[in-house]
């Protein structure tokens, strides 16, 4: 099936199941309103359209026939470049729905998960190849014959082997022109993810990087999609959601370790962005813990 053909929107499965897939061909201006980061896996495919997106340190034009790979936990977030009209397809799997593989087909086809550039670029053979891929993949979903399950299963094997064996061939990573204003932005992210425990205050960048405090703040937003003090939360929660889930420490202790120096101040924030208490939090990952088959 073309994907021409298909509709606006059409979505398979949830965050909590161990496939969830959605194609959206969006009119008009669109960005992420929330947070993001989420154990699964990524892949996203733009079919049309131009997208920013920002992952780890660094943002990305992303254009039709590229494809970029979320590691689980990489927060990322995408936002509209001057072509607000788009089209693309986003595939989330987690780490469950390889279990029936070995060790070494699952390293193999998580391979470009964990590779040094998150984005591939594909040509114009590849493209066709993969959009043939994604076109069954949709078709199926689409009209759900019987089976269509066990066909969507294959297409992602075939997707994600394709691009393991991308991964392992490219020679030279694609180049990222970064502007002056994003390589301070980069440079602040990277200071942000290995200090995140240390208190960090807006003056303090403001004055290393000789600009202010507010042209500070708007450039970082145009850049990654969040605000200054928003990116430090969620570097701050997702540590303190990783604590919780690995080992016995105190929340109080955790709230001390992830940087809040303000006990209240970490439970107002972590339900903000994990939409649950610490407390509740842990509960529900130690519950999922005790039984295999539970799958957030």
């Amino acid at each position: 099936m073309s994907v021409q053909s298909l509709p606006d929107m059409l979505h398979f499965g949830s965050m909590n199941e161990p496939l969830w897939i959605e194609f959206d061909r969006r009119i008009g201006r669109h960005s992420m309103n929330n947070t993001h980061y989420h154990k699964s896996y990524e892949i996203y495919y733009l079919f049309r359209g131009e997208r920013k997106f920002f992952i780890r340190d660094s943002v990305y034009q992303v254009h039709p026939g590229d494809m970029v790979f979320v590691d689980s936990n990489a927060v990322h977030k995408t936002s509209e470049l001057s072509e607000p009209n788009h089209e693309k397809v986003v595939l989330h799997f987690a780490p469950a729905y390889l279990s029936e593989l070995s060790p070494e087909d699952t390293e193999l086809l998580l391979a470009p998960f964990s590779d040094a550039h998150p984005l591939i670029r594909l040509n114009l053979k590849d493209r066709m190849y993969v959009e043939e891929l994604l076109g069954s993949l949709l078709g199926e979903l689409s009209e759900r014959p019987p089976g269509y399950l066990l066909h969507i299963r294959n297409m992602m094997i075939e997707l994600l082997l394709f691009t393991a064996r991308h991964t392992l061939k490219r020679k030279a990573l694609p180049d990222v022109e970064l502007t002056p204003v994003q390589r301070k932005v980069t440079d602040i992210i990277r200071h942000i993810n290995l200090h995140f425990r240390e208190p960090l205050h807006l003056d303090d960048f403001a004055k290393q990087y000789f600009i202010s405090k507010g042209h500070l703040c708007r450039v970082f937003k145009e850049v990654t999609g969040f605000g200054f003090t928003q990116y430090i939360n969620i570097t701050r929660v997702k540590e303190a959601e990783h604590l919780l889930r690995e080992t016995d420490w105190s929340v109080t202790q955790v709230s001390e370790y992830c940087g809040f120096d303000n006990f209240s101040h970490f439970g107002k924030v972590f339900k903000a962005l994990s939409g649950l208490s610490p407390r509740a939090y842990r509960k529900l990952e130690q519950t999922g813990k005790s039984d295999p088959a539970a799958e957030r």
